[in-house]
């Protein structure tokens, strides 16, 4: 008989560090996150350029792969009708965290 597999255990590095989130929008595509995706994201774990993060920008929220640019940090979309969107030092932005995992219905 087969054994069940943990999704949680397997997908979860610390349940008091994960969210789930839904993707909205086009711009991650190009790296395989689509509109209604589900997004397993550690808020645990520290964001480094070529992660992909979930941000906090004014007053909403995007997904975009963070990257070195010019002396700083930006985010950059998966998709060429986005802009790169530099993050300032000073300016109102938070990384929330890291996206682990995507998960999709087929």
């Amino acid at each position: 008989m087969a054994q069940g597999v943990d999704l949680a255990a397997w997908l979860v590095r610390d349940p008091a560090s994960a969210l789930l989130l839904r993707v909205s929008g086009p711009s991650m595509q190009g790296a395989g996150i689509r509109h209604g995706d589900l997004l397993v994201l550690d808020c645990g774990l520290p964001p480094r350029p070529g992660h992909v993060v979930v941000a906090r920008l004014d007053d909403g929220f995007t997904v975009k792969r963070l990257v070195h640019r010019r002396g700083g940090l930006a985010l950059q979309a998966a998709h060429p009708a986005y802009p790169l969107l530099p993050l300032e030092p000073d300016g109102d932005h938070q990384l929330l965290g890291v996206v682990r995992h995507v998960i999709r219905r087929l």
